[in-house]
């Protein structure tokens, strides 16, 4: 693995990468990094070039402290991908990191040669705004560690932190470096989401991953992201809840052959 700094018109911008061959670009949740997807980079680094990318505000990229969007943070991985001098890529994202995905992949149909959408949504509802402001306040105002539980419940199936618990420290280790005012922006980012115009723009084959007890993004929302996005294949898995790639490793075989252009066995829409 490696890491760089990519400076951009949008600001400062660090990349880890794994591997070789074709590029592909991974997503990551809410208030965590790039560096969440370290085992999943090392298993698609025997077969693709990987760039595991840290958003606007989160890890060790920039921000200037204003508020931003989800598209704002979609522009920026286009702009990530100009300064990496790669034209198009895969795409993979997880919770925030999809809804940048999919805002990128409608609003650059060209750039995204496949799309990954997991535990994720183009709409959070009617409420989401509200509902958003409480996390954005509460992400401002409330010591991490404290955070830790309602962010771990959301997480994991509840037998996970027991059966793995090596893993889930390493994700909140993550959690807990973030920065809470980017936190807070990113959560008034989500908030404001709402790329259900793009969907019909997306070109890429696109393959939409839920767990069936997430109810951060529940199956209805990745229903809904599905019946968008032209011939989207739909997997619902069952027992898993908000971060189904990171409890289930062994879904890299389901992601390699996304990016490797084989058809993976769902609901076709």
């Amino acid at each position: 693995m490696s890491e760089r700094s990519v400076e951009t018109a949008y600001g400062r911008f660090a990349v880890r990468t794994h591997g070789s061959g074709e590029p592909v670009v991974l997503l990551h949740p809410l208030a965590l990094s790039g560096a969440l997807w370290r085992p999943l980079a090392d298993a698609l680094g025997e077969d693709f070039e990987v760039f595991s990318l840290d958003l606007r505000g989160h890890g060790e990229s920039g921000w200037d402290g204003r508020p931003f969007s989800i598209e704002d943070m979609a522009r920026d991985v286009a702009a990530v991908l100009d300064a990496l001098e790669l034209p198009s890529a895969g795409l993979l994202g997880m919770s925030m990191g999809g809804s940048v995905a999919v805002t990128f992949a409608g609003l650059f149909p060209e750039r995204a040669r496949s799309l990954i959408l997991a535990d994720t949504t183009a709409w959070y509802g009617e409420n989401a705004a509200t509902a958003w402001a409480e996390r954005a306040r509460r992400a401002a105002e409330v010591p991490r560690a404290e955070q830790l539980p309602f962010q771990i419940d959301r997480w994991f199936s509840p037998a996970f932190p027991d059966r793995e618990p090596a893993e889930v420290d390493r994700v909140t280790q993550i959690f807990l470096r973030t920065d809470s005012r980017a936190h807070a922006a990113a959560s008034l980012a989500m908030g404001r989401l709402d790329a259900r115009p793009l969907l019909s723009a997306v070109r890429a084959p696109a393959l939409v991953i839920v767990g069936e007890d997430d109810y951060a993004t529940p199956p209805a929302m990745a229903g809904g992201l599905a019946e968008g996005i032209p011939g989207a294949t739909l997997l619902s898995l069952p027992g898993l809840r908000h971060l189904s790639l990171v409890e289930r490793p062994e879904l890299a075989d389901v992601v390699r052959r996304v990016f490797a252009g084989d058809p993976v066995a769902g609901d076709p829409r």
